[in-house]
């Protein structure tokens, strides 16, 4: 008989390619007053969690997960934690397209036609989430992101492998620096993901080093979660292609939510969008977002915009995971 000092239940989904393994049976009593408290918390206390559901042999390098909690603030159904292979994000929107997608298909939440309105306590703040439901099947997810502003324009670094090159700061519920790719002689196509990655790798590190990034409304959001590099489109109907490198040179392969969300405000405040029209951004691997800005907002004392991403999710498994007591590796490890 096995000797179990661990048993928890995930529902594993992915939204346009790029997983979320979303924990609904175990999770520990998290104290907190808000999510940021709990995500704290969570870093300094229970940090094996993360390792456990996120690592091999469980996991891999580009997994991407999520805890569910209860509600801090009035209007909110759930609080969100995003879990990856360095730590915890700011906010994710294909995160919050799929929780959408799980909840509303899986009965998680009272369902209404033809929208389901879900609420979330992310840690960058608080997320509206719009799932569509014909009675038996969800559809589409739209959520209502955090305000997104261009933190700092034309920021030009230098790179070991890629020379200078030119970017923007954006935040659209993180931090992230955009860049066009052909500035170092690539496109976004999948057989060169791993230029890609050197690329997004060097020009993170760069940034890092020469500039302090600090959000003007929230203390707690002050890293740079990774780079954006886009190019013509690598398929039919999208106005763009972009792939995001991001914590430990991980790979969305989505269109990004958060990261569609920077870019539809980068272009709206440099005057290439203009509010209310629809832009799809598509992925490495051919998957799209589209995205609206909705209305021009300050952040402190920067512009911003409230933009509307819209995306679908599918859902792949459920999963009891175990941990034996002999087992040598209770928190996994991280192999490239």
């Amino acid at each position: 008989m096995l000797n179990l000092v661990r048993t928890i239940q995930t529902v594993d989904a992915h939204t346009g390619g790029e997983p979320l393994r979303i924990l609904v049976s175990g999770m520990p009593a998290v104290p907190g007053t808000g999510i940021l408290d709990k995500r704290a918390w969570l870093k300094t206390h229970r940090d094996d969690l993360r390792q456990f559901l996120m690592n091999e042999p469980r996991g891999h390098a580009d997994m991407y997960g999520a805890y569910l909690l209860p509600p801090t603030t009035p209007g909110a159904d759930f609080g969100v934690i995003f879990i990856h292979n360095e730590g915890y994000s700011d906010m994710c929107g294909h995160g919050i397209i799929a929780l959408g997608k799980v909840l509303v298909e899986l009965g998680y939440v009272e369902r209404t036609s033809p929208l389901t309105r879900i609420g979330f306590d992310a840690p960058a703040g608080f997320i509206e989430a719009f799932v569509e439901w014909d009675g038996q099947r969800a559809g589409k997810v739209t959520f209502k992101n955090v305000p997104a502003f261009i933190y700092l324009r034309d920021l030009e670094v230098q790179t070991p492998s890629f020379g200078r090159v030119r970017g923007d700061i954006v935040f659209g519920g993180a931090f992230y620096y955009y860049l066009n790719a052909e500035q170092a002689g690539l496109t976004v196509k999948p057989e060169l993901v791993r230029s890609l990655i050197q690329l997004g790798a060097e020009t993170k590190a760069a940034v890092m080093a020469q500039v302090k990034i600090q959000h003007p409304l929230e203390p707690g959001l002050d890293q740079l979660y990774g780079s954006i590099i886009d190019s013509a489109p690598n398929c039919a109907g999208v106005d763009q292609s972009n792939v995001c490198v991001f914590a430990d040179r991980e790979v969305d392969r989505s269109p990004t939510g958060t990261g569609t969300s920077g870019r539809a405000a980068q272009l709206f405040l440099r005057g290439q969008l203009p509010l209310g029209q629809t832009y799809v951004n598509g992925s490495i691997v051919g998957s799209k977002f589209e995205v609206k800005v909705a209305q021009a907002v300050k952040v402190g004392d920067f512009d911003g915009a409230l933009t509307e991403v819209t995306g679908s999710a599918h859902i792949m498994g459920h999963h009891q995971w175990v941990l034996e007591e002999l087992d040598p590796f209770p928190i996994g490890f991280f192999l490239r």
